[in-house]
């Protein structure tokens, strides 16, 4: 036994006097979908709904009773999962967070931390957050903790692997893990070795480990798409790099954000699984090893569960277009009478109009109108868009018009 795996099991074994270990859940749909045995290791419901109360809570018992004020920048699971810990240790902690925080992760930053957390929103923006956080710490000689970054917190986020032996009663077969700054993804692998295959899944708006394996060292993939909030990250650790340096490029896949809702969707409706963005990369990522899975036990590992349900209409809304079951155009509709029940006649049975705003008048004879159509087969809109085309009808498609959307969707 490694040094690693020595270190990763006695933190594994202090954490139980804390909280007691995730499930491991074999799923059958999954695994009749696949043909493959299927497990997700269920970090969200974990204390504080992901795992990164692991790595928070290993760090500080490092440094404990010699560090007094602990401090980080985050605008979500690290920051709970260090508020979680500072109270359960009975120290100060400060956590820098962006103006912009949604004030649902305010709260339960707070609410983990309890009078031992103060929250400051310093910034726009991550990066001064963190400037801020670094600040803070040079003057008043706090401890910084990292969100991945760090030995301590790497050994911390390997108690997953830790736990998924102990439950499974061997290692998987193979493990699909998402992949942000690298600690939960260069733990496990850490632990594992070359004991089983591995995937690591990005989102495709921030791809920092595909990136770091094509030139040999973490470089920054800036400006990023932080929907994946959870593994958005623009840069992977130095440290965490180390331990992944020479994972090949074929272990590595990203996955659109759009497709990644497919997942909370369907998570959410048949399993009752509630997934953020970042826990369902995983899960999503089956469908690109199918071929390699079968008939194999694979471990899912579902990161976190910290979902703002006010963002589940936008998630259903990129689900749907990514499916191809909802279309958005600009339509050029003749200034006549008649001329809208023209094209109401063009849709199909199962062609459900889902928005209809008039925009603006462009010309004496002409304006513009934004629809938005949804149906239940991607199918149906080949012929839909056949029939507006034979009636005469002029339009633009913008469903993937990112910059059109931002606006008008």
């Amino acid at each position: 036994m490694s040094d690693f795996q020595t270190k990763a099991q006695a933190a594994t074994k202090a954490m139980r006097a804390v909280f007691p270990e995730t499930p491991c859940m074999r799923n059958d749909l999954l695994s009749a979908r696949f043909g493959a045995d299927i497990w997700l290791k269920r970090e969200d419901l974990s204390p504080v709904r992901s795992y990164k109360l692991r790595g928070a809570f290993n760090a500080m018992r490092k440094v404990i009773p010699g560090a007094e004020v602990f401090v980080c920048a985050s605008a979500g699971n690290h920051a709970q999962g260090v508020a979680f810990m500072c109270r359960h240790f009975g120290v100060r902690g400060v956590v820098f967070m962006p103006v912009t925080t949604p004030e649902q992760k305010i709260l339960k930053t707070r609410m983990f931390g309890g009078d031992h957390v103060e929250v400051r929103l310093v910034g726009d923006y991550f990066d001064a957050s963190l400037a801020a956080a670094q600040t803070f710490c040079a003057e008043e000689g706090a401890h910084f903790l990292s969100p991945f970054d760090d030995e301590d917190v790497i050994e911390g986020q390997a108690s997953v692997a830790v736990e998924i032996e102990s439950q499974l009663g061997r290692v998987p077969d193979h493990i699909i893990l998402p992949v942000g700054g690298g600690g939960l993804s260069s733990g496990t692998r850490s632990y594992y070795g070359d004991k089983c295959r591995f995937t690591f899944v990005e989102p495709d708006g921030a791809r920092s480990l595909a990136e770091a394996v094509a030139a040999g060292k973490p470089v920054d993939v800036s400006p990023i798409n932080s929907f994946v909030d959870g593994a958005a990250v623009a840069k992977i650790g130095a440290r965490t790099f180390a331990r992944l340096r020479d994972v090949t490029s074929a272990e590595v896949i990203a996955l659109s954000e759009d497709r990644i809702c497919g997942t909370i969707v369907e998570m959410l409706n048949v399993e009752g699984i509630v997934l953020e963005p970042a826990g369902a990369l995983a899960i999503e990522a089956l469908g690109e090893v199918a071929d390699r899975i079968k008939g194999k036990t694979v471990v899912c590992v579902a990161s976190g569960g910290n979902f703002d349900f006010e963002r589940l209409p936008e998630v259903k809304e990129r689900a749907q277009r990514y499916a191809g079951l909802k279309k958005y155009f600009i339509l050029r509709l003749p200034q006549r009478p008649g001329a809208l029940r023209d094209f109401l006649d063009t849709l199909g049975p199962h062609d459900n109009i889902t928005r209809f705003e008039y925009m603006k008048k462009s010309a004496r004879n002409f304006g513009s109108v934004l629809i938005g159509i949804e149906t239940d087969a991607p199918e149906n809109f080949p012929a839909m868009f056949r029939r507006i085309d034979d009636a005469g009808f002029t339009y633009t498609d913008i469903t993937n018009d990112e910059t059109l959307a931002q606006f008008v969707i």
